[in-house]
């Protein structure tokens, strides 16, 4: 009995070990011949592999300046009305009525004070 199991538990003990050891990399994977012709180009005896065009980010184009009505804007604590705009702050000018992107001299300005 102590020889059987001795015997189990060693032949699983080397199982977990060589298993262990095997290095799996998912990212390389082999390429279909149909895929490796599409992207690719024969020329002679080289073998010229095509890029995919560049496609560039698109950037959310943030105005400076927008126009909201007042009702829709929203009170601060200390009475300034401000708009949330795509993750933004706009700030209202109380001189123009137009509602400025978030600067630090908002705060020291007084056309962004409340009356």
């Amino acid at each position: 009995m102590r020889k059987t199991f001795a015997l189990i538990l060693a032949f699983s003990t080397l199982l977990l070990i060589y298993s262990c050891s095997k290095k799996h990399h998912s990212g390389k994977t082999v390429e279909t011949s149909e895929k490796s012709t599409a992207d690719s180009v024969k020329t002679g005896d080289s073998l010229i592999v095509k890029e995919p065009a560049f496609k560039p980010k698109r950037k959310d184009i943030i105005p400076k300046t927008i126009i909201v009505n007042d009702n829709a804007a929203r009170k601060s604590v200390d009475g300034r009305l401000y708009y949330d705009l795509l993750g933004h702050r706009y700030w209202k000018n109380y001189k123009d009525g137009k509602y400025y992107l978030f600067n630090k001299s908002m705060y020291s300005n007084d056309a962004f004070k409340p009356l």
